[in-house]
């Protein structure tokens, strides 16, 4: 029991933790996103009850790829279209895929929304049921955490470091994620800037799947995207928001 509360313990799950906090950005965006589908007055409670379903499930996890990791890595089918489409697909790959294609669906399709809306209409939009979020949220956390579950297990084998590192996680994103839905209700020019790096995030997903199922496309191998790349891109696209918002602004004032 000592052997298991060692200094070397502590050190890995602060690492854990912070490795949490980082790959959980975009899951962050994602929540907060989805939660304002919801009544105003049930946002809290869905974020609430969908991260925290999400951690239980996000533990359990944890525990079964320790079991029985490699039956996610064996592939179970493959592909090869020599020349066009080659790729071999594990159960890994086929979450990362789904979970990538799915955001994108779903940032299009907003975007695409609030192109079609008139600026003078009122809009009356249909609250999405609160299962359907929740079962949303809890569904993309379990995509984003297969990163962060990975990272854990080469980072340490003791399960209680991960276990708590993913609760940690989990609570640190139930209280940012009420902040962020606040930000963005206040702060309604940045709802297009965030569809589009939930867009970069589907994108950057989709490259990751391809790249574990050893995907090529007309000869070329899907290599994924780096999480350097990843957030410079997020950030010349906040610098670009922020040129283009202030530009606006001073047009308006010399009108």
């Amino acid at each position: 029991m000592e052997g298991l509360f060692t200094i070397e313990n502590f050190i890995t799950l602060g690492l854990l933790t912070m490795l949490q906090a980082v790959l959980g950005l975009d899951n962050l965006l994602y929540i907060s996103l989805e939660s304002k589908r919801a009544p105003l007055e049930k946002q809290a409670r869905v974020r609430n009850i969908g991260i925290g379903v999400a951690i239980v499930l996000r533990i359990v996890l944890l525990f079964v790829l320790l079991e029985v990791i490699a039956a996610f890595q064996n592939p179970i089918f493959s592909i090869d279209w020599t020349g066009i489409v080659e790729g071999q697909f594990n159960i890994h790959s086929l979450i990362v895929l789904f979970g990538g294609a799915f955001i994108m669906y779903t940032a299009v399709k907003e975007i695409m929304h609030m192109m079609a809306l008139d600026a003078h209409a009122k809009i009356d939009e249909k609250p999405k049921s609160v299962g359907m979020i929740i079962t949303s949220i809890i569904i993309m956390n379990i995509v984003f955490s297969f990163d962060s579950i990975l990272g854990a297990i080469a980072l340490t084998d003791v399960f209680w470091v991960m276990a708590v590192a993913i609760i940690i996680g989990g609570l640190l994103m139930i209280w940012l994620s009420g902040k962020v839905t606040e930000f963005l209700k206040k702060n309604r020019m940045y709802e297009v800037l965030g569809l589009f790096i939930l867009f970069i995030v589907g994108i950057m997903l989709l490259s990751e799947g391809g790249h574990i199922a050893h995907l090529s496309l007309f000869g070329n191998h899907i290599t994924p995207m780096s999480k350097t790349t990843f957030y410079f891109v997020i950030a010349i696209l906040v610098i670009v928001d922020l040129v283009q918002s202030r530009y606006q602004k001073n047009l308006t004032k010399n009108l």
